[in-house]
């Protein structure tokens, strides 16, 4: 039971990582695509949800398929691509559950959302992978060179 909520924990943290830089992002580009303020739009919400979510499912990814690994085994790139895929997932999402609209280009705004989500999720697990790195040499650091070695399904 312990374990299964530390891997929660460690889920719904690296969602909260994720949410922020992806929120600073959105309100970025609403202040691009709507610099006079007339949408009604929570630029910060449209971004924080998708990053969330996409930090949950990446966590979620990562622990089933890399579960055997330490973080010192698995390279950017690597990291990356398993971010790619969370992302992938997160952008095909909307479209799948939603119904289309008659007055928008659905395959357009498809192929921006889609390929927006996959790059950020990318970058954001390489983000992930720099911050995890720093963490652990600052706790090797502390400890002395004799910090533990837990692998990525255990949280």
């Amino acid at each position: 039971m312990k374990k299964w909520l530390r891997r929660i924990r460690a889920a719904v943290t690296t969602g909260l990582l994720w949410a922020v830089p992806w929120a600073v992002v959105a309100v970025l580009i609403g202040m691009v695509v709507d610099p006079d303020g007339s949408m009604d739009e929570m630029w910060w919400v449209i971004g924080a949800y998708p990053g969330f979510l996409g930090g949950v499912l990446f966590s979620i990814v990562l622990a089933v398929a890399e579960r055997r690994r330490n973080l010192s085994e698995l390279s950017v790139r690597r990291f990356g691509a398993w971010g790619a895929v969370a992302g992938l997932a997160i952008g095909v999402l909307p479209f799948m559950l939603g119904t289309p609209s008659a007055h928008i280009d659905v395959a357009r705004l498809a192929t921006v959302v889609i390929v927006s989500f996959t790059l950020m999720s990318a970058a954001s697990a390489a983000g992930s992978l720099a911050l995890a790195r720093k963490a652990d040499k600052r706790k090797m650091l502390d400890a002395g060179g004799d910090a533990c070695d837990a692998r990525l399904g255990d949280g």
